[in-house]
């Protein structure tokens, strides 16, 4: 199906945008270069329009993220456990930084606010699945599976 067809029921009208970049971001993963053009193409206005609007929301990626997305707490509970670390031992295991994807598009670090399990920090979360009480022991473990099961 492509992207024209995924949101050509919404009426062209400019409040349906937002609307059509998660219909695409839903699908995809991400807004790739050519579903920036198709959406401005379909609502009839400049594709600099359509990246403000990217570039506005952070729901919206710009890159495929990798099969296996991380999220680290950086909530209150969790900042004060060690989040910081958490996400160093990451990038030590898998050499990405925060926002970035691994050269094989196996796992993206992400850093977001809170994941609601403060009882639980030091959090994350891959592909929503949650992993508290992390040491490094236990956060390498974790990886080391999902590589082994890619």
């Amino acid at each position: 199906m492509s992207e024209k067809t995924l949101f050509n029921k919404l009426d062209k009208d400019r409040s349906n945008l937002i609307k059509a970049l998660q219909m695409v971001q839903e699908k995809e993963g991400y807004v790739s270069n050519e579903q920036l053009t198709n959406i401005a193409d379909y609502f009839i206005i400049p594709p600099v329009e359509v990246e403000g609007v990217i570039s506005f929301y952070a729901q919206f990626k710009r890159t495929k993220p990798g099969k296996y997305i991380i999220s680290v707490c950086d909530g209150t509970a969790c900042h004060i456990k060690g989040a910081n670390l958490i996400s160093n031992w990451i990038t030590d295991e898998l050499g990405i930084n925060d926002g970035e994807t691994d050269a094989e598009d196996l796992f993206t670090l992400e850093t977001v606010a809170c994941l609601g399990c403060c009882s639980l920090a030091p959090v994350i979360a891959i592909n929503g699945k949650v992993f508290g009480n992390l040491e490094r022991k236990s956060l390498l473990k974790i990886l080391r599976r999902y590589k082994k099961e890619a």
